[in-house]
This record gives structure tokens, C-alpha cells and sequence, in this order.
């Protein structure tokens, strides 16, 4: 068993690093806290295999395991299409008995300290309930579509080209490493998406019996062009049949195109599946371009929901790692309560070829706080939309609206899995 470190949480509670031989329990505290319901047992293996004991650790009151957290070790694309290292925040949960302690807190102190010391300049999760982590510095970065598609009434144009695309059915784990590499030349095209690491690819093959809900196994198709896979979708279908025919849903799971008319292709694929009248599409990108292409948005029941939540680790190398698309120089007056280190006025000039982030002790542009920044990071929320809502403060007129231009980016960010 690993010793107690120096840090104490305010009621005695000890956290240790993870070890091995207690990762079963660790991750029994994390599943009754979310509720009680045990995964299916190739779900809770692959979890195993993917948790970076070197970066997790837990909260125990004696032998009970009462608080738990860890981290993976991302590289995240920003504007610009450079990747940054970024702690990938997960498992994080406290025990009912252990809650108004301070126990979070103690956590959350620990973990930010450990990626400031392995020199990451970020760290981002997926929020259980968003309101938890704003008051730790994290921003809402990228937000995501949820759509519930009447396919029967809703038809999909497409683009020239869309027929010269084939798309046949293969086995997941058979065209696993031709997705694969078809998602690897789609991640630096967009911020907010996750260079995955060996052993992630297993997470779209899952399948366990007991999460399908009455739907098919894991189904998958692949677009292909002179013999090249550019693209693929994998999903699986609902049937349901009444007495007025049949009703069955397509849930789609993750898909990913090389260019408009694989996309278009693939689309057109999921909208026409024989005996189904409804596509369920979950956290897909905010413009992806299927929205634009069909005949009739308000029947895609369209909804929008926070994804990756964004907290700057080291503002000024979290800023000179990424690419501005207009020409910026502002200095920044950065309150980060929690990360005190932060806080300070920087100096950010930079333009599409890159950037260069420093102290500075030069009079302020914008006085914003480190959960405003993590939500403008990855340019999806504009700087000018949270200086509307209070948020960022105008020092000097006009800087506002040149940093929200150069701040933002071109395509929406996007986080392609939950993590």
C-alpha cells in the first residue's frame, strides 16, 4: 500500500496515489457515487486499462475510500491546429458521508498543483453538473449539438461528388484502424478535439448487451473513394413497429468524414435506413455541415448543451500556445483566486503564425477573470459576448472587440468523446 502524502483535506482524510491493488474499490466509490449501477464488466476492464495510475489518486477515511480523482494525459488541438498538452480531468467524485468538507477542494488543489508541476499549460473535464467547477477556474469551452431527427419528413440535399462515394458494412473491430486514421486527420482541423492514445480506439467498439436499450449491436459503415476509407459512421438501430407501420431509430454513435461529400454520403446513409424514421445524433459538433443540408431544421429537434469545460493551468503558456486569427496585442489584467499564480497582468501578441505570452507591468486592456479565458480559448465563445454579459471588462476602448476577432476560430470547438 502506498504511504499517506503530506496533503490533508480540512477533516483528516488522507489522500494517497492510486495503486493497483486497490483499484477496485477506487472504482466502486466512483460508481456508487454516480448512482449505484454497476457497469458491464468489459466497460469497467477498459477503464482499468485506460487509468494513468501515475496521475490518479484517492481520499480515504481509513480503510473506506471516500473521494476519487485522476487525469489523462491529452494533447488537445487549439486554434491554430497545434496540440497542447492538457490534463484530461476524470473520475472525480466524493462520497454522500464525505460531502461539506472540503474534500473537493483538497482534491482539486492537489490535482492543479501536480499539472502545473509536469508543466501541462492546461487541464479540461466533462461536468457531472456544470455549476461545480466554475468556482476552481474552469470555463465552459466548447459546447455540443444533441438532434432527434424526424427522418421520415426531413430530407437531406448533397453536394457534387456524393455519389462517387461507396459505402459498404463492415465488422467495427475489423475497419477499426481504417477509422481510426480517417479520425486522426480529421483532429487537427478543429480545436477542442483529443489526439487519442493507445488503447482509446477499444472506446468505440464498446458494446456491452446491457447498454443497448433494446437496439441492435454496434453496426458500422465505411465511405469509400478509389479504394481510400474516408470516412465511416458506427450506430445502432431501435426497431419499434405499430399499427401503423414501423417507427424504428437509428442512435448514432460517432462519425467522421474526410470532406463534404463523404460526409454527405454518410448522412444520406444514416437518414434512409430501411424501416426507421428517426436519427438520435448525441454531442456532435455546433456547425457540422449535415445541419446545413436539410430540408427542414426545426423537425431535427435540435438541442445545444456545455461539453468541455477549460481551465488555464499556466495562462501564459496556455496563450503563446495557440494561433490568433487577426493580429492581436492586448494586455490582460487576469484574476485566478484558485491559481494564484495566474493572476497578473500579461502581455498577449500574436497573429496566425503564432504567439508570445508574458508578464508585463504595462497599464491593462481587458480585466477578465481565468474562467473567462477558459471559456474563450478554444474561440468558440467570443470575448465580446462575455464582455456583454459582464464578464470581461473594457480598460481600454475598442480592445474588447479586436481580442474577441482575434480570439476566435473558424470552426467551432468540438470534444469528440467523453472522457
Amino acid at each position: 500500500m502506498a504511504t499517506e502524502t503530506t496533503v490533508r483535506p480540512p477533516d483528516g482524510t488522507i489522500l494517497r496515489p492510486l495503486e493497483r491493488d486497490v483499484w477496485d474499490t477506487w472504482y466502486a466509490s466512483l460508481e456508487r457515487a454516480f448512482g449505484g449501477v454497476p457497469e458491464a464488466p468489459e466497460e469497467r476492464a477498459l477503464w482499468r486499462d485506460l487509468t494513468e495510475f501515475e496521475h490518479s489518486f484517492g481520499a480515504w477515511d481509513g480503510d473506506a475510500c471516500v473521494g476519487t480523482a485522476g487525469a489523462f494525459s491529452f494533447r488537445l488541438t487549439v486554434p491554430g491546429g497545434t496540440a497542447v498538452r492538457a490534463a484530461g480531468v476524470t473520475m472525480v467524485s466524493v462520497a454522500a458521508t464525505h460531502r461539506r468538507r472540503g474534500l473537493l477542494t483538497s482534491m482539486m488543489r492537489r490535482q492543479l498543483d501536480e499539472v502545473r508541476a509536469l508543466g501541462w499549460p492546461l487541464a479540461v473535464l466533462t461536468a457531472s453538473e456544470p455549476a461545480i467547477y466554475g468556482r476552481f477556474g474552469y470555463g465552459v469551452g466548447t459546447y455540443h449539438v444533441n438532434a432527434e431527427v424526424d427522418t421520415a419528413r426531413v430530407r437531406l440535399s448533397v453536394p457534387p461528388g456524393t455519389d462517387g462515394v461507396r459505402l459498404r458494412y463492415a465488422e467495427p473491430a475489423d475497419v477499426v484502424d481504417a477509422c481510426e486514421a480517417v479520425y486522426a486527420r480529421t483532429v487537427g482541423r478543429r480545436p477542442g478535439m483529443v489526439a487519442r492514445l493507445p488503447g482509446w480506439e477499444r472506446l468505440g467498439l464498446l458494446d456491452p448487451a446491457s447498454g443497448r436499450d433494446g437496439a441492435s449491436a454496434l453496426q458500422c459503415v465505411v465511405a469509400e473513394r478509389a479504394g481510400e476509407v474516408v470516412g465511416y459512421a458506427r450506430f445502432r438501430v431501435r426497431p419499434r413497429w405499430e399499427t401503423s407501420g414501423h417507427h424504428g431509430t437509428v442512435l448514432l454513435q460517432d462519425t467522421e468524414a474526410l470532406d463534404p461529400a463523404a460526409h454527405a454520403a454518410v448522412w444520406r446513409f444514416l437518414f434512409d435506413i430501411d424501416l426507421t424514421s428517426q436519427l438520435v445524433a448525441r454531442g456532435r459538433p455546433l456547425d457540422e455541415a449535415w445541419q446545413y443540408l436539410v430540408s427542414d431544421i426545426r423537425r431535427c429537434g435540435v438541442r445545444i448543451r456545455d461539453s468541455l469545460h477549460v481551465r488555464l493551468v499556466d495562462v501564459g503558456a496556455a496563450l503563446g500556445a495557440r494561433a490568433y486569427q487577426a493580429p492581436v496585442d492586448v494586455v490582460l489584467d487576469v484574476e485566478d483566486a484558485f491559481c494564484p499564480w495566474n493572476s497578473g497582468r500579461w502581455r498577449l501578441s500574436g497573429d496566425a503564425t503564432g504567439a508570445r505570452c508574458e508578464r508585463t507591468g504595462g497599464a491593462a486592456d481587458l480585466a477578465l477573470s481565468v474562467r473567462e479565458l477558459g471559456a474563450g480559448y478554444l474561440g468558440g465563445t467570443t470575448l465580446g459576448a462575455l464582455g456583454a454579459a459582464g464578464l470581461v471588462r473594457e480598460v481600454r476602448a475598442g480592445a474588447l472587440e479586436r481580442a474577441s476577432v482575434a480570439f476566435a476560430s473558424t470552426v467551432k470547438p468540438w470534444l469528440p468523446h467523453m472522457f
